[in-house]
């Protein structure tokens, strides 16, 4: 009998996952994916582009599709799609796995700055400094919007639109990045404070590295809560032990 899963999220983990429970046999795998990057990577398994139309789209989809189980491997400040998917394997009795990597940590030397929200971050920019390397993804620059008193070199990897702050430098680039990638751009544009959220993983924290090399102020935006009951696991081996499909 075949047990299909569904894995939300085109994160590394969520990718990584799907290759191994479409390995498997008598696993069926479907991956959804937001759309709101135009050229995903190739995915294994079975693939979905779109929302669902909330709680409860997802829990007819399930219904319809024969779901067995759900992991949410979606990016850590996805929220909605988190709540949503909390909901709706609770509507339908069905397991729920949240995948997320850990959290950064702070190293001696680093000089970070940890705030809740976009809304803090911007805030507290013009007391730092007024070069800013912005990497908190193209969705959420409405928040810099109304500070006219900085530089601010954005790093996306589609362009974003607006509302942007006035005076912005795009990079379009999507990584891993090295060291040295993250220290080159940082002296060449001169920043004076680095703005990132915390994702985790090893892709993008060269940036931290370099950061706190040169000792730059870097003003971490937190992850949010998970909705209540949810213990999330950190890679992909967790999420096939929570499923029990952690034997070949």
């Amino acid at each position: 009998m075949t047990r299909h899963v569904l894995v939300l999220g085109g994160t590394t983990e969520a990718r990584e996952l799907a290759a191994v429970l479409a390995a498997r046999p008598g696993v069926r795998v479907t991956s959804s994916l937001a759309g709101r990057v135009s050229r995903p990577g190739a995915l294994e398994g079975d693939v979905r582009i779109g929302g669902f139309g909330g709680a409860a789209g997802l829990a007819d989809w399930l219904r319809a599709q024969r779901a067995d189980a759900v992991v949410d491997a979606t990016h850590p400040f996805a929220t909605g799609i988190t709540a949503n998917a909390a909901s709706a394997t609770a509507a339908t009795g069905l397991p729920l796995v949240v995948l997320r990597r850990p959290g950064w940590q702070a190293a001696a030397g680093d000089r970070w700055h940890e705030v809740a929200s976009l809304t803090a971050a911007a805030e507290l920019l013009p007391t730092l400094g007024r070069r800013i390397l912005l990497t908190t993804g193209r969705l959420g620059l409405a928040a810099f919007a109304h500070l006219d008193g900085q530089h601010f070199v954005v790093r996306s990897v589609e362009r974003p639109t607006p509302p942007m702050p006035p005076d912005v430098e795009l990079i379009l680039a999507r990584g891993p990045f090295t060291v040295a990638d993250e220290l080159a751009l940082l002296r060449e544009h001169r920043i004076d404070v680095l703005v990132t959220k915390d994702s985790g993983g090893t892709a993008t924290a060269a940036k931290l590295t370099a950061a706190r090399q040169l000792t730059l102020p870097v003003v971490l935006i937190r992850r949010p809560p998970l909705p209540p009951d949810v213990t999330p696991v950190p890679d992909v081996l967790s999420a096939l032990n929570r499923l029990g499909l952690n034997s070949p």
